[in-house]
């Protein structure tokens, strides 16, 4: 009978298993013996060279670019996406008026295909006409602002779309949780005379702990994946200012057919994700509260 059961199991886990492999690890491996190879063009087949597709891609400037921009994006935009989610869970679960409507509005983006959402803030951005430029002239009287155009804001400005459409899908999760926090807490907080300060520091926050780990997962891996309204919006231009780890990889792949170098790119890519997933799995789950 256990042997049997054993049996039924591993039938049920082989269609997982098999896509697992085919689409995860397969590529994994191969991205790894390509990027050890140089590029076949023509007749001219692939010839193996080691590291030095990695040593290229170190002394390439737009490299380089191209992962300071990514660290800035990432830092930019995972504390921002995560404190505004935790601000607008607390804020609709209290009981406030229109909360349904506002649940839906906070939401809404999060639906949004991100082409659609690059082509809106497309309106926003455009100098002179765009609503972000009606509403800056008319409160402070500033001219016209190229803010994808210019190297000064254009990063900025894809770091602020990329937030107004992750913040409301983290929102979801934190105020799942808040609602599974059982009243029974906050009344014995209340019988001691704690303050609305002490509350969310003692008791709400340690108990989202879980749930910020898990947004926190996900908030790093969107950091590194979502360049959709780049593509769209700048294509990593002015001059590389928005440049991106994944954009560099799509320009190397299939604009100039640089396969090898963008093999390097992409494990440089999942060493850094892999370094990352370790980091907060290993140190940051020890600190986090379960009830």
């Amino acid at each position: 009978m256990p042997r049997r059961t054993t049996i039924h199991a591993w039938l049920m886990l082989t269609p997982a298993l098999v896509l697992l492999f085919g689409f995860t690890h397969y590529p994994a491996v191969a991205t790894l013996w390509h990027s050890l190879f140089t590029t076949p063009r023509g007749g001219r087949p692939a010839r193996f060279v080691g590291i030095e597709n990695y040593t290229y891609l170190f002394e390439d400037p737009v490299f380089l670019q191209a992962l300071w921009n990514n660290a800035i994006y990432a830092f930019a935009t995972i504390p921002l996406s995560i404190a505004i989610a935790l601000a607008m869970a607390l804020w609709v679960n209290g009981r406030i008026a229109g909360r349904t409507a506002l649940r839906m509005a906070y939401f809404t983006p999060t639906v949004l295909p991100m082409i659609a959402v690059a082509n809106l803030w497309l309106f926003f951005y455009t100098p002179d006409y765009g609503l972000l430029d009606q509403v800056t002239a008319l409160l402070f009287g500033w001219g016209p602002t190229n803010w994808i155009g210019s190297r000064e804001t254009a990063l900025g400005a894809m770091i602020a779309v990329a937030v107004w459409k992750e913040a409301g899908f983290f929102m979801i999760f934190y105020l799942a949780a808040l609602q599974a926090i059982p009243p029974s807490l906050y009344e014995a907080a209340a019988i001691e005379g704690a303050s609305r300060a002490r509350v969310f520091w003692r008791v709400t926050l340690p108990l989202l702990g879980p749930t910020t780990l898990f947004i926190l997962v996900n908030a790093v891996i969107n950091a590194f994946r979502l360049v959709d309204h780049i593509i769209v919006m700048t294509r990593g231009g002015p001059d590389n200012a928005t440049a991106l780890l994944l954009t560099y990889i799509y320009e190397l792949g299939f604009r100039f057919w640089d396969t090898a170098s963008a093999s390097a790119l992409t494990m440089i890519l999942l060493a850094i994700l892999a370094a990352t997933a370790a980091f907060q799995f290993l140190v940051l789950e020890r600190r986090t509260h379960y009830r």
